[in-house]
């Protein structure tokens, strides 16, 4: 796949009263989280994570979503790719991907905080109708994370003072069951509104066009993770996607930044820890379960993935809290 090319988020420039804000979040946040771990909140696709220390090569498949770093800094590797982002900024996922990546903490006076809010395409569907021609387009001199692509299905921006202050709101809710029904559906709408009108709006908008190019590879990642564990058939795939065997192979590999065969790879790999993490078991049988027919090479693929051979990473993963990559 040739070599990572890295991507160092810089920070808008910051006021005071942005800062204060970010800090008041944080604070809401530790008093929210007082141990280190994972809160899925009540709210609808709301999670936030906490960690007190550096965190490496932690992994998982993305959903469509957007993850806001409120404190710290985190750096998100998919394909050949990688963002580091800190304070203030954030990503916006487009299409389901496989990602390592690593949490950096401050101190351990100031931990990582993160928020997670999954998409549903539907909502911003809705929002763009809504909005017509009003929402911004892609300018040129655009500062976030660029593939030299268009279609990349991963990007990073810089957070305005409306979206932290929907952010922050809607992780207030968490603390208001009350509330909660009647009002996180508005401000959970409120804040794609406000990411919909910066200048992440354009790659946001790809989730609700048909017949885009992130749509359509979205749809064979869809069949790529019902069928991970079967023989991969690019013809089959390109014909339901409506493309030629060659546009799909370039398309996914503009919006995943890997090929098919490498995402189910990935797909395979991430299943395999999963069934011998939750379910205990063996390499050998978790190798054959996800589609390997030697347990040698599945085990030379994991250690490339995952650092470590399979058992020796999952009893790792068994005295470690749960972090979310």
């Amino acid at each position: 796949m040739g070599a990572t090319q890295r991507q160092f988020l810089q920070p808008g420039v910051v006021d005071a009263g942005m800062e204060r804000a970010r800090q008041q979040l944080a604070a809401s946040m530790l008093q929210l989280m007082p141990n280190e771990g994972i809160l899925e909140t009540t709210l609808d696709g709301l999670a936030m994570f906490r960690a007190n220390s550096d965190l490496s090569c932690t992994s998982s498949v993305y959903e469509p979503c957007m993850g806001f770093i409120v404190q710290g800094k985190k750096a998100v590797q998919f394909g050949d790719r990688e963002i580091e982002y800190g304070p203030l900024n954030f990503v916006a996922c487009s299409v389901h991907m496989p990602v390592t990546a690593r949490v950096i903490a401050d101190s351990p006076e100031s931990p990582h905080l993160g928020i997670k809010l999954n998409i549903d395409p539907n909502e911003v569907s809705d929002l763009v109708l809504e909005l017509g021609d009003r929402a911004p387009i892609l300018e040129a001199g655009f500062q976030g994370f660029q593939c030299e692509e268009s279609s990349c299905g991963m990007r990073a921006g810089t957070m305005n003072r409306g979206i932290l202050d929907a952010l922050s709101r809607l992780v207030a809710l968490a603390e208001s069951p009350e509330d909660a029904p009647i009002l996180a559906p508005l401000v959970r709408r409120e804040l794609l509104y406000r990411v919909l009108m910066s200048e992440m709006g354009p790659h946001l908008r790809k989730l609700s066009v048909a017949d885009s190019q992130s749509n359509r590879v979205s749809r064979v990642i869809g069949i790529l993770q019902e069928r991970y564990a079967e023989p991969l058939r690019i013809r089959e795939l390109a014909e339901y996607a409506n493309m030629s065997e060659s546009s799909l192979y370039h398309s996914f590999k503009q919006v995943t930044r890997m090929s098919p065969l490498q995402f189910q790879k990935k797909l395979r790999l991430h299943e395999a820890r999963r069934l011998m993490l939750a379910e205990g078991l063996e390499a050998a049988s978790a190798s054959y379960r996800v589609g390997y027919e030697s347990p040698s090479h599945f085990s030379r693929e994991y250690s490339r993935m995952f650092g470590a051979p399979p058992r020796a990473d999952v009893s790792k993963l068994r005295g470690e809290p749960s972090i979310p990559a």
